[in-house]
């Protein structure tokens, strides 16, 4: 079964940074893709990037303009989010997810596409 942890989050002044991790335990997961989504208040959960396990293909959604990276340590059986030049606005649960990637379409930018989540981790941006 596979287990998702974020960590990393936290309280950070705008215009900081941070770097969030989801370490994935459960299976070998090549052939796995990976993805960050994050769920304001009241809002609905939306995809910020993905990435495919044994190739590293990347894919961002288009409103991240540059601020966040997202990256894996196969080693680890981690991959991570870093968020720079935070604001107030990035305010938001960020949550890790996974799905096998065999017969399935790319990028994985829908809820819909994940099998697995994570419990999220809290980053609020103060200002």
């Amino acid at each position: 079964q596979v287990q998702l942890a974020e960590s990393g989050g936290g309280l950070v002044q705008a215009g900081g940074s941070l770097r969030l991790s989801c370490a994935a335990s459960g299976r070998t997961f090549s052939g796995y893709r990976m993805g960050w989504f994050r769920q304001a208040p009241g809002q609905e959960r939306e995809f910020v990037a993905a990435i495919s396990w044994s190739y590293g293909i990347i894919y961002y959604a288009d409103w991240v303009k540059g601020r966040f990276t997202i990256s894996r340590d196969n080693a680890r059986n981690t991959i991570y989010l870093q968020i720079n030049s935070l604001k107030p606005e990035d305010t938001a649960v960020y949550y890790c997810a996974a799905a096998p990637s065999a017969g399935r379409q790319w990028p994985p930018r829908r809820l819909g596409d994940y099998d697995a989540w994570g419990q999220g981790t809290q980053v609020t941006v103060s200002t």
